[in-house]
């Protein structure tokens, strides 16, 4: 897989004839501090974790809404934490204010900057795999776009504007919300191999601060 091929800009229509693929296994919904707890060993005995997370979404004009759902995966399983159930904190910030786990999404920055409105803290550990994209030169450079260039799948974005505030998640939100982590995660161990992330982690891909991701 060369850098011109990298480069290439996929049209719609490439995409939509591509297979669809989606997150196939464990889901664990974070609803209370006992089920975080219980998550917690394979989150910390994890080195990367894929991020995203999901927000109700505003029909009014300059209005956004706070995050609803944050999606965590490790190598073994997808943890969705629903906000309304255990509010943003302590216990998650533990995990996202760590600078020896890698949290790997993409516009990661601006989702750091939703979740510190919620409860003050410094995020730490991140890659924006939009700004990895950036660096290179690459056209592709959202989640579905960088899905498809580099594992030629199609992922669905059927679930993107529903309710994520609701107090049960509907079945198709629940795969929708694991395959946008799981995804984040295989980009970045893709971007890894091909040398376009260094393994050394050099602080020019670890920016929370960054607008947008890596500056």
């Amino acid at each position: 897989m060369d850098m011109d091929f990298l480069r290439r800009r996929l049209s719609s229509d490439e995409i939509n004839a591509m297979p669809l693929y989606h997150y196939t296994g464990p889901v664990h919904v974070i609803r209370c501090l006992e089920d975080w707890e219980q998550a917690l060993p394979d989150l910390r005995d994890e080195g990367l974790l894929g991020f995203d997370t999901e927000t109700r979404p505003s029909f009014r004009k300059g209005r956004r809404n706070a995050p609803a759902l944050i999606q965590l995966a490790t190598a073994q399983a997808v943890y969705l934490v629903q906000l309304a159930k255990l509010p943003f904190g302590a216990p998650v910030v533990e995990i996202l204010a760590n600078p020896s786990q890698v949290k790997a999404g993409v516009g990661i920055g601006d989702d750091m900057r939703d979740l510190a409105r919620l409860h003050a803290f410094e995020p730490a550990g991140l890659v924006d795999l939009g700004g990895v994209a950036r660096a290179h030169r690459l056209s592709s450079q959202g989640l579905r776009t960088l899905a498809a260039n580099f594992f030629g799948w199609r992922i669905s974005k059927g679930s993107q504007c529903s309710n994520w505030s609701l107090k049960e998640l509907s079945s198709r939100q629940i795969v929708y919300a694991a395959t946008d982590a799981w995804i984040g995660r295989l980009i970045f161990l893709r971007m890894r191999e091909l040398g376009l992330i260094p393994s050394s982690r050099m602080p020019f891909y670890l920016n929370p601060a960054a607008e947008g991701g890596a500056v």
